[in-house]
């Protein structure tokens, strides 16, 4: 199974896996506005690869199947404040 990997150029640490290089016809139109202009990183067969960087391999072989296409994107960044507040004993607003 050959994967595409492209960076966005919108959005930081966002990713699209597609089945083809440079082949976007299964990408709705809004998620291409959002991603902005793909920039190619690198394409690997994800059949020979057990697990992924930050990415669910179940996940992303399922979503390309399904959908011929899995977009990844970073995990929401934490409040160091509200952990502060946690550790400390003191209740958020």
């Amino acid at each position: 199974m050959l994967t595409a990997v492209y960076k966005s150029s919108k959005k930081a640490d966002t990713y699209l896996y597609i089945e083809k290089r440079d082949d976007f016809s299964k990408i709705p139109e809004a998620l291409m506005d959002m991603f902005g202009l793909p920039k190619y990183v690198m394409m690997f067969d994800l059949s020979k690869r057990e697990k992924l960087g930050f990415a669910d391999i179940v996940l992303v072989k399922e979503k390309l199947s399904e959908d011929g296409f899995y977009l990844q994107i970073p995990p929401p960044e934490e409040n160091l404040l509200d952990q502060f507040k946690a550790h400390n004993g003191v209740e958020s607003d």
